[in-house]
């Protein structure tokens, strides 16, 4: 028998990234193409479809090497109906038929999760959850997203908006306003754009000198990066930032794993690129405020797929839910 390959989409509001995957999980080719949102997103799915065939004519392949397609989409998804909830950034109107719409374009069998879903289960088939069967995946990027699988699989919940990461509220009083409608969720603080604003907060109430502020006065602005590598450095308004952003994402983090015990929690995203500094700071107020057995039992670990994950994690939903 020929093996097949899987197609894979990890669909975001500019870009789309695609990928042509063997039975596992390896990337045979990938690829990006621009996310066209005019006319309501009318023309997305159309190119996919076309990127693929041409994809397809260029390596001298044709159709019938696809097992399936499946997509990570930017917003909470039934995957049993197949359909996208809503998708805010894309123009979609809500329940668009998102599985159906795949597979009418491609002729192939489609299945769909949420691209944060499909970030942890690429994390868990293919990177730093290394097959573990209970997992948590957080991704600390412009927002923050989540996945969590237990027993092997993604949990949905009623409406498909488990793992919701980033909305649990970390800032009872006072939070800051987050973009979902409530305050002082995770993601208000733990964001590249959260970290900035408490660095922000922290220089108007912190008046020590800091090479954090010298690179606010210059350039007029600071990044998340900056505020890591500061305080890598040894500046203490950087470090007293890292701690308030540590204790935040401690603390959510300790209190999913108090509820799920997973095995591993991956830590990905762009925040994440800062590394040991960032994951050391958030495993000490993990291991303080995790029930004891889940301190000694749950594994923290930085993402190894980067921008990979969700299409990989895309691919591991056909291998599981298309029938060969």
């Amino acid at each position: 028998m020929v093996e097949k390959w899987i197609a894979a989409v990890d669909l975001g509001g500019t870009t789309t990234k695609l990928a042509f995957l063997n039975y596992y999980g390896e990337i045979v080719e990938k690829w990006e193409i621009p996310t066209d949102v005019s006319n309501n997103g009318k023309n997305i799915i159309v190119n996919i479809a076309k990127a693929m065939d041409e994809k397809l004519e260029v390596l001298q392949e044709t159709k019938e090497k696809i097992l399936g397609i499946g997509m990570g989409a930017p917003g909470p998804v039934d995957m049993e109906k197949g359909i996208i909830f809503e998708a805010v950034n894309l123009g979609w109107e809500k329940n668009t038929p998102l599985k159906d719409m795949l597979e009418v374009e491609t002729g192939l069998p489609a299945v769909i999760d949420n691209d944060a879903n499909c970030a942890a289960l690429g994390e868990m088939w293919k990177g730093a959850g290394n097959g573990a069967k209970d997992l948590i995946a957080v991704t600390l990027g412009t927002g923050v997203g989540g996945g969590i699988i237990t027993n092997g699989d993604i949990v949905h919940g009623s409406k498909g908006a488990a793992g919701e990461i980033g909305h649990i509220t970390v800032v009872p009083e006072g939070g800051y306003p987050c973009n979902c409608g409530k305050t002082g969720c995770l993601e208000t603080v733990a964001s590249a754009t959260g970290v900035v604003r408490l660095a922000n907060d922290t220089l108007i109430t912190n008046h020590e000198d800091s090479s954090l502020r010298t690179i606010l006065e210059e350039s007029g602005n600071i990044t998340a990066k900056d505020v890591f590598d500061c305080a890598r450095e040894g500046d203490d308004v950087a470090k007293q930032v890292v701690d308030q952003l540590a204790f935040y994402l401690g603390l959510a983090l300790a209190n999913l794993g108090n509820a799920l015990n997973p095995e591993k929690i991956v830590i990905g995203g762009g925040v994440s690129k800062a590394g040991d500094i960032l994951i050391e700071a958030v495993e000490g107020y993990f291991r303080k405020f995790a029930f004891p057995t889940v301190a000694t039992s749950t594994q923290l670990a930085i993402a190894t797929l980067e921008n990979d994950a969700g299409a990989i994690g895309a691919g591991w939903l056909v291998k599981n839910k298309v029938k060969a």
